[in-house]
């Protein structure tokens, strides 16, 4: 097998995370790709290493000494590295780097030698060979991404290495200028090179065991999800959970190649597999349970409006004219509902509700504010009964007024709105229900 190994930047915040590395990629012989992030926080009052360059940058850009701030990150880098014992010295890397901070060359090139650095770092300590992100990932003339091309010089370039660190979060435009990734930097990378080495796995370590049922703020210590699918992971992201951006996880979907989440501090652990379709089952009939607050519901009412060609386009476009998208759109034999970001609505309420009696002349409007949505996915719900019933009868139990339902066709989720105030306490019956009752 080969594995392209990701570890963010809690995983490298210091030589002693850094030796946790290390004992980690050398326990298994596969582990032969590494992407770093930059050294990320030691403690809660501690601060990024990206964070600091963009600080230090900033000071450069408006032409004041920028000198301590340049030696505070040198500082840093040096602990590890003495931390790790290793005989190697950043001065022509930071003496680069004042320079071209005094040419200005842009935050985008200050924010990336948070990797670089560790990139130089890792391959050190591990004896790997550095392939700087600049040569091998590549941006157009717009900035985005050009995978085709850098896949052709990324695979030519890993062919002829045994075991390679790569730095996360950056590339190379065109005219040679650096250029990062916008979100999940790092991720991307790792993403980017197990698909250009047709890697087995790609291992993405970080600071927890994978994803969680539900959110650990409401639910004490949930139970942690073993697998987890492409389109179920999409469900819940849209809910707001924190999984890893969309753009890293397209390059290894495309190629059918399975992600595993890890934890760098309890590499015991398992962590969870997210894969393109599996047979295996869950432990549990649900997956996750995830959801928001802040929506709001604009009811709209007409006799005989299901006979009504284009009576929902009309409703659709007095929101669209007002350039508010919909989350949700309920709709019985002369009601439609429309749910709604609250925060976004509130400001143009009246200009959406006198364009929606101008375009489609319902008989009545009614609003409805500070609601919740929660969605309860899982590939396991498909083929098991009475799963909306469950759901039900929990909320029922636990005097929770439900505002709306929507089912999709694939029966991969479902989404119940309540009252914000009823959020938390949804969120435990459902979890109650098929979670706890299953233990």
């Amino acid at each position: 097998m080969r594995k392209v190994v990701k570890f963010g930047g809690s995983s490298l915040a210091s030589a002693e995370q850094f030796k946790k590395v290390g004992s980690i990629i050398r326990e298994d012989e596969e582990r032969k790709f590494v992407v770093p992030s930059a050294p990320g926080k030691r403690d809660d009052r501690d601060t990024k290493v990206t964070d600091m360059l963009y600080g230090c940058y900033a000071l450069a850009d408006a032409d004041q000494d920028f000198s301590a701030e340049l030696k505070a990150i040198e500082a840093r880098y040096q602990q590890i590295i003495d931390g790790l014992e290793l005989s190697l010295s950043l001065e022509e890397e930071f003496a680069v780097i004042r320079q071209m901070f005094l040419d200005k060359a842009g935050s985008d090139y200050a924010a990336s030698r948070g990797e670089y650095l560790n990139g130089i770092i890792m391959a050190a300590y591990l004896g790997f060979a550095f392939v700087d992100a600049a040569q091998v990932i590549f941006f157009n003339e717009n900035g985005d991404f050009d995978g085709d091309r850098t896949n052709e010089v990324l695979s030519a370039r890993l062919a002829d290495c045994e075991s390679a660190v790569i730095p996360g979060f950056y590339g190379s435009m065109p005219d040679g200028r650096i250029k990062t990734f916008s979100r999940g930097g790092s991720d991307i990378t790792g993403s980017i090179v197990a698909k250009a080495i047709k890697a087995d796995v790609y291992e993405n370590w970080t600071d927890v065991s994978g994803f969680l049922i539900a959110d650990p703020r409401i639910i004490q210590n949930p139970e942690a999800i073993d697998v987890i699918t492409y389109r179920e992971l999409r469900e819940l992201a849209y809910m707001g959970v924190p999984v890893l951006h969309e753009d890293a996880i397209f390059p290894v979907r495309q190629q059918g190649i399975p992600i595993n989440i890890r934890n760098t501090n309890a590499p015991e652990d398992d962590g969870t597999w997210i894969v393109g379709s599996t047979c295996q089952k869950s432990r549990f009939v649900i997956t996750g349970i995830a959801g928001k607050k802040g929506f709001c519901s604009v009811n709209i009412e007409k006799d005989k409006m299901n006979s009504e060609i284009g009576f929902g386009r009309k409703v659709l476009q007095a929101f669209e004219d007002n350039g508010l998208s919909f989350e949700h759109v309920p709709s019985g034999i002369d009601t439609m509902t429309v749910f709604v970001h609250q925060d976004e609505f509130m400001c143009k309420e009246q200009k959406v509700v006198a364009a929606l009696h101008r375009m489609a002349e319902p008989e009545a409007i009614e609003i409805e504010s500070d609601l919740a949505l929660v969605a309860v996915v899982g590939r396991g719900m498909k083929s098991t009964r009475g799963t909306a019933g469950r759901i039900f009868s929990a909320l029922a139990h636990n005097n929770i007024n439900v505002k709306m339902i929507d089912q999709g066709s694939s029966e991969l989720n479902i989404i119940i709105g309540v009252t914000n105030e009823d959020f938390e306490s949804a969120i435990r019956a459902i979890y109650d229900i098929f979670v706890i009752a299953q233990l």
